[in-house]
């Protein structure tokens, strides 16, 4: 059963300022930044990462994120993203042997085993969650964005220098 309707407010996707390489980028660097450990994806633009924390002893809690990313071709990108979080628990399974030959076959209970098993599965609905990993994606497309006009002040400067340094040269020669 499918459970509520389609909402042009659902917290699954924001638009980003930068171009798809940048805020792809800026994505897989926040879902690094936060120990998630990425799958490979044979599709470009669509990375899912996969965390996984013991808040108890008999307890394992697994997030799975996807994220699909692509250029708006207009100076921004979108971001899809989904969360699923897994739950995962202890449990005693029983355990059997059987002996025999053909219909003469004997099964005995031959004790238990713990095993982990899901107890519980579900999309992530809070929109803090998908507010704050947005919100990280944006910091890191501002920082990419300040690093790449660094570089370029910085190779400006370069050639400003090299030029005025032909100057000099110049006038040395000409024993100015």
């Amino acid at each position: 059963m499918a459970r509520g309707p389609f909402t042009a407010s659902a917290p699954f996707s924001k638009t980003i300022a930068g171009s798809g390489d940048t805020v792809c980028w800026s994505v897989k660097h926040a879902l690094l930044s936060q120990g998630y450990m990425l799958e490979r994806s044979s599709e470009p633009g669509v990375l899912t990462g996969t965390r996984d924390y013991q808040p108890s002893e008999k307890l394992n809690v697994t997030l799975h994120l996807q994220t699909t990313c692509a250029d708006n071709r207009d100076g921004t990108s979108i971001v899809f993203a989904t969360a699923e979080r897994e739950e995962s628990q202890l449990q005693r399974m029983r355990q059997s042997t059987s002996a025999g030959i053909g219909p003469a076959t004997v099964t005995m209970p031959s004790g238990s085993a713990k095993v982990l098993g899901v107890v519980r599965r579900e999309t992530l609905q809070d929109p803090n969650f998908y507010n704050s990993f947005f919100a990280l994606v944006q910091g890191f497309v501002a920082q990419e964005g300040r690093s790449h006009a660094e570089r370029h002040a910085e190779l400006r400067n370069q050639s400003d220098r090299s030029d005025r340094g032909g100057d000099l040269q110049d006038q040395a020669a000409d024993g100015r």
